[in-house]
């Protein structure tokens, strides 16, 4: 079959920013993590939580992210790093591709959990507030791997083929990058409709995330051709895959009968409804200053009434005073 387009690699894996040089692996990493952030905060402030509070968790939660993905990818994939010909160093070199998902999660979710307990937030409202942005920085971070020219699949003349020339292989083979970035969009949107339509809590939000995404990663798994573990006859990353969408699944069906709705408060302090904003406290100031002009306003006057009947009331005891009293006592004739 005579191949009609494919998606070009390209030649260098980095971006120059004028004189500054940026892997392009990088780059999307960073996209995606602020993408997840401010997604994150816009819906933990629906929720009733307080501005800022996300990017706060994120400062725990990022960098543990990125340290978990990167030990589960050597962990899983030591071969690449540590044996004869190899450099043990190279797996410190984050930049050069080769993190792992599952990694990441884990190490996100044990960061955001540390966070969350310093401040005294429950984690399950925290993760569904995250769970829609972690997808759609999924969906960015994936083209890290064209930048890369890595975790291609099988390959194939179809229209949409990716062209590869790495020095290990050459031709055309299926986007595996392109596929998981087009699912986690679909994911991130249908956590997104489902939150809003069943007003998803205590943690749904993100086992639907979490559940959603193993269903394509298990396909997707099932076309990659790179090296990796493999046990009865399943790649590692497929059995993790089935895993951990059973456990996903469990969560969301015991939470759903244990907990029904979703949380009336989210973070401590915010019990009354959705955190103060800017714009709440300068009217609230402002309101707080009006009455005390009034109040101001109004002692001088209230003071001159109070003057006045006073002075009157004192008048009119007077008089009545003169109208009571005996008369004078008659001169003697």
């Amino acid at each position: 079959m005579e191949i009609l387009a494919s998606i070009p690699s390209p030649g260098e894996s980095e971006i120059h920013l004028g004189p500054l040089p940026l892997r392009g692996y990088a780059l999307c990493i960073i996209i995606g993590v602020f993408l997840a952030i401010w997604l994150g905060g816009k819906r933990w402030v629906e929720r009733g939580g307080r501005p800022g509070t996300v990017a706060d968790i994120a400062v725990w939660a990022v960098p543990s992210g990125l340290i978990g993905a990167r030990l589960y990818h050597v962990i899983t994939d030591n071969q690449l790093y540590f044996g004869e010909g190899r450099d043990w160093v190279d797996s410190f070199k984050i930049w050069d591709g080769g993190i792992g998902i599952w990694g990441a999660i884990a190490g996100g979710a044990l960061g955001t959990w540390v966070a969350c307990r310093r401040r005294g937030i429950a984690l399950p409202p925290m993760a569904d507030a995250l769970a829609p942005g972690i997808a759609f920085a999924q969906a960015i971070g994936r083209w890290g791997n064209w930048f890369n020219q890595e975790l291609y699949g099988r390959p194939t003349d179809v229209p949409w083929a990716v062209e590869i020339d790495n020095g290990l292989d050459a031709g055309t083979f299926h986007p595996t990058f392109l596929y998981e970035s087009l699912w986690c969009l679909g994911v991130g949107l249908l956590v997104l409709w489902a939150d809003r339509r069943f007003k998803l809590g205590h943690g749904r939000a993100f086992a639907l995330y979490v559940a959603a995404y193993t269903v394509g990663r298990f396909w997707i798994e099932y076309l990659r051709i790179d090296e990796a573990h493999h046990f009865l006859g399943l790649r590692l990353n497929g059995w993790t895959s089935i895993l951990v969408f059973a456990a996903a699944v469990a969560y969301f069906v015991l939470s759903a009968k244990r907990r029904p709705g979703r949380e009336e408060a989210v973070e401590p302090g915010t019990e009354d409804g959705p955190a103060e904003t800017a714009d709440t406290v300068d009217t609230a100031d402002a309101s707080e200053a009006t009455a005390d002009t009034a109040a101001d306003e109004a002692e001088p006057v209230t003071a001159e009434v109070g003057a006045g009947s006073t002075a009157k009331g004192t008048a009119d005891t007077d008089r009545d005073t003169g109208d009571d009293a005996d008369p004078s006592p008659a001169k003697p004739a």
